[in-house]
């Protein structure tokens, strides 16, 4: 490792921001800088201690603001390390097009290859179910849906968990209600079934998870989810699919590309 002062600076003893704040500051600068690689460990809490000339406990604060502003995170025994950026690029444009249905991919394996990762969906299930107020309004006022839950994961790492509705005229009784779907997923199934897909409607916030979600998605602390509702709709204006998904922030870029006028 670098010398940490050729790395990190000294703390200004006239500043009225508390020294461990001060040491949070350098390490991240560090990290933004690339100082500090991705999956790269920090330095340790008794390099820093004898850097800074501070306490154990004031160095464990300043790891406790990067690992809540989810810049590091912690292995027990081994020590703190820089997060890795996001592996996915997850492109707006690109995701739904025809071409990788036609190829019998879904979109998630059509990133996945992008990316060179390992594509996985668990922990799915299947089954009819009445609407929420929310569905029922997005598909049109339908009272009961089928409902597709899966997580899926990159590398064996859980990335998102998704479930989509769709309604039951449609989907009931049609492969749509297997557990594999077949080749390209249930967007080339609807397709066959009539429902040319049209265009998408996404909404799109960024919230802290609930404990339930970091659980499913083994979040870090600190970590942000990307809450995502999409309505897909068919050449007849008609909805017919709305896909409420919640991503880990850390595992994907969101790629957009806007028309100039």
């Amino acid at each position: 490792m670098t010398s940490l002062p050729g790395v990190l600076g000294a703390l200004d003893p006239t500043s009225d921001r508390a020294v461990f704040r001060q040491i949070a500051d350098q390490l991240r600068e560090a990290i933004d800088r690339g100082r500090f690689k991705e999956g790269e460990k920090l330095p340790s809490e008794a390099e820093l201690v004898e850097h800074y000339g501070v306490s154990r406990m004031t160095v464990r604060n300043s790891f406790s603001i990067l690992t809540g502003e989810g810049l590091v995170h912690a292995e027990h025994g081994k020590g703190v390390f820089v997060r890795p950026r996001p592996p996915v690029r997850r492109l707006a444009s690109d995701r739904f097009a025809r071409r990788h249905r036609e190829q019998g991919k879904s979109a998630f394996i059509a990133e996945a290859d992008a990316a060179g990762s390992h594509p996985q969906v668990d922990s799915l299930e299947v089954k009819e179910e009445k609407a929420s107020q929310d569905i029922s309004t997005r598909l049109g006022s339908v009272r009961r849906v089928l409902a597709r839950r899966r997580r899926y994961l990159l590398d064996g790492r859980p990335v998102e968990f998704a479930t989509s509705y769709l309604p039951l005229d449609i989907a009931r009784g049609t492969q749509i209600a297997e557990p594999n779907p077949g080749p390209g997923g249930i967007y080339a199934r609807l397709e066959e079934l009539g429902h040319h897909l049209d265009h998408f409607e996404e909404e799109i916030r960024a919230r802290m998870p609930s404990p339930a979600e970091v659980k499913m998605l083994r979040l870090a602390a600190g970590v942000p989810v990307i809450h995502l509702v999409r309505t897909a709709f068919d050449s007849e204006g008609r909805p017919v699919e709305v896909c409420d998904t919640v991503m880990a922030a850390d595992a994907y870029v969101l790629s957009y590309q806007l028309p100039a006028t």
